[in-house]
């Protein structure tokens, strides 16, 4: 089968690129706070959580920390910095609590449904997945709720895979699940990490796209990394139909 044959496959990021995760996180740490009567300035409890999430989450990717392990360290953090010590059994407790109320508050990007949408038209014969740094358990249950999980074919979690991004590898088995591999089969992924996502979707052979929203942390000279890594660099969902029908349609 040649690559005009080929059926092009697009893969995304979940977190931040089609579920509106920071946005989440920021409004469930906000009511936690509120049911456990913690006193402090929104933004600065909001970036304060969201660091520790950086800091605990990305250690349990590295292998230092198990999945609950990392839970309860935010958690841990969080409370021990507004007056209130937590023993592990607490920690995890507080932990199950703040997860009901970021549960309570997941939703798609506006963008989301009206890109993928768009990408079924412009390309009829797209097939669709997920690539995740996480537990496939606890991701897929996020795309279950959405409403969205038909959608893709596959759903690949490096807690299953063993690999994280941006390792090549995890972009490889994604690409071997739809029977396709970089060099024979036009695939792009896509999401909201320059290096973590684009890069290494880029460097495994495929079009690396990076979502980068108005607003979102960024590191500086990121743009210009962007463009000298060959990555594309889009500010919405909006933009990437047009861009990979140009891409993956040849």
């Amino acid at each position: 089968m040649t690559m005009r044959e080929s059926a092009p496959i697009v893969l995304f990021d979940l977190d931040d690129t089609l579920l509106a995760h920071r946005e989440a996180v920021e409004r469930g740490i906000l009511l936690h706070m509120r049911e456990r009567a913690y006193s402090g300035e929104a933004l600065a409890s909001q970036r304060f959580w969201y660091d520790l999430e950086e800091e605990h989450y990305h250690a349990y990717l590295a292998g230092h920390l198990t999945f609950e392990q990392q839970r309860r360290a935010r958690a841990r953090a969080f409370a021990i910095a507004h007056g209130d010590e937590l023993d592990e059994a607490a920690a995890g407790a507080w932990f199950a609590r703040y997860f009901e109320h970021y549960r309570e508050s997941w939703a798609l990007h506006d963008d989301a449904i009206p890109a993928l949408d768009a990408l079924a038209d412009a390309l009829p014969r797209v097939r669709l997945g997920v690539i995740t740094n996480g537990e496939l358990d606890y991701q897929t249950a996020k795309l279950q709720r959405l409403g969205i999980l038909d959608r893709f074919e596959h759903v690949i979690a490096s807690g299953e895979v063993g690999v994280t991004k941006p390792d090549e590898r995890i972009f490889r088995v994604a690409l071997e699940r739809f029977g396709g591999d970089a060099h024979a089969t036009p695939a792009a992924y896509v999401g909201d990490r320059l290096v973590t996502d684009a890069v290494g979707a880029a460097a495994a052979g495929l079009i690396g796209v990076w979502l980068h929203r108005p607003g979102a942390p960024s590191g500086a000279g990121e743009s210009g990394e962007a463009e000298a890594s060959g990555v594309h660099e889009i500010a919405g969902l909006a933009e990437l139909a047009p861009l990979l029908a140009e891409q993956l349609d040849r």
